[in-house]
């Protein structure tokens, strides 16, 4: 995987999008079939005794804390089976909010279904790493250019790029040694200094990368890089990928990194884009292709029509 300077790669793609909201503001028209392919929620199974209270949790024997801990752990679940719980109708445009049955100015992430369980939203722009290597494989298997292809990667992901004044985010360090300047001396600075030249800061990709040209779509700019669809298969792409998150890593995290946003082979045979604010990932391709995709048992996908809309408004069943 490389950077590419040459923005230009992708602009027959960017060619065949629309300003309107429907999916084609994201990926391609002209492809024979869609397919939606949906982010899973998590269920949690709620204790069927009243959560202690903090001064009780804390008399509690450790065995017992471990015990009630597990009835909280989250697992994937579908969205079938959550408008399963809630009585709704899961469909190619169904929207979370009304799968869970949200009232109107309630929350929407979390809700708790008739029967106790408590289901939490899938993810916006993310997906899970299982969920990624499961579309990859059929999507290698679709086009005569596993091998050569293009990833997109979102410019606006935290600590992704440097910039000025800051790059995103920040890493909070724990020391019982006294800050070298105190704090109000900082903060007086800032506000008698506002003229001061902002310092850069280098984010997760080299300065060269950063300053670089982007790779324009409709309002989402990306970082354009050479890749193997192939390589998305198979979990432990994040191990060679580019835009790896080594200061993490560096400070103790795991190996982490963003997955695409976009990604096609050199042949052009199909399109998967992850729009930041989409809870679900969609692929245009081949019927052949998107009847796979719908298919797969590791996936939870349908096919949707060339033109969807998948606004939060665009469930009229439910």
């Amino acid at each position: 995987m490389e950077w590419i300077s040459d923005v230009s790669t992708g602009d027959w793609l960017r060619e065949r999008l629309d300003d309107d909201w429907s999916i084609h503001h994201f990926i391609p028209r002209g492809f024979e079939a869609y397919a939606r392919v949906f982010h899973p929620p998590l269920v949690r199974s709620l204790p069927d005794r009243p959560v202690p209270e903090a001064d009780e949790w804390f008399r509690m024997p450790e065995a017992e804390q471990n015990r009630l801990m597990e009835l909280f752990t989250d697992e994937e679940t579908t969205w079938a089976a959550t408008a399963t719980a809630f009585g709704t109708t899961m469909h190619a445009l169904a929207q979370w909010q009304r799968i869970v049955r949200t009232p109107a100015d309630a929350d929407w992430n979390t809700r708790i279904a008739p029967d106790g369980r408590e289901f939490t939203s899938p993810d916006e722009g993310r997906m899970p790493t299982s969920t990624l290597a499961a579309i990859g494989a059929v999507l290698a298997q679709h086009t005569d250019t596993p091998h050569d292809g293009f990833v997109g990667i979102w410019e606006g992901w935290g600590g992704l790029l440097g910039g000025l004044g800051g790059n995103g985010r920040g890493f909070i360090e724990f020391t019982d040694e006294p800050p070298r300047t105190p704090v109000w001396s900082s903060l007086r600075a800032n506000f008698e200094n506002p003229f001061r030249k902002a310092k850069w800061h280098s984010g997760i990709l080299p300065d060269e990368v950063s300053r670089g040209p982007r790779f324009q779509l409709p309002d989402r700019a990306h970082v354009l890089f050479s890749a193997a669809p192939a390589a998305f298969s198979d979990p432990d792409w994040i191990l060679q990928a580019p835009w790896r998150d080594r200061p993490a890593e560096e400070r103790g995290f795991e190996p982490t990194a963003q997955h695409p946003s976009i990604l096609w082979p050199a042949d052009r045979t199909w399109v998967m884009a992850s729009e930041i604010d989409y809870d679900s990932t969609i692929v245009a391709g081949s019927a052949e292709l998107i009847r796979a995709i719908c298919a797969d048992a590791a996936l939870e996908a349908l096919p949707v029509r060339e033109g969807a809309v998948l606004h939060w408004d665009a469930d009229t069943i439910n």
